[in-house]
């Protein structure tokens, strides 16, 4: 399998690449950045968690933000 760009509503949010026997996402955006670098094992099970992320964010566990980033 080569590379495959994943689109919801339109919209590139990631790329998916061969990595070993899985397929690893590639987040193109900031809204499934939780996502990136995790391993699936179809292009429609990564569809799949996008969604889940997009209507729970909660479910992909927390996020750092600006804050947390410059909190000292």
């Amino acid at each position: 399998m080569e590379k495959q760009v994943i689109e919801i509503g339109g919209e590139a949010v990631g790329v998916l690449v061969p990595d070993q026997d899985r397929l690893k996402f590639v987040a193109v955006k900031y809204h499934v950045w939780d996502l990136d670098s995790q391993r699936f094992n179809s292009a429609d099970e990564v569809r799949v968690a996008i969604r889940k992320l997009m209507s729970d964010p909660a479910a992909a566990g927390p996020r750092a933000t600006v804050r947390d980033l410059t909190a000292a």
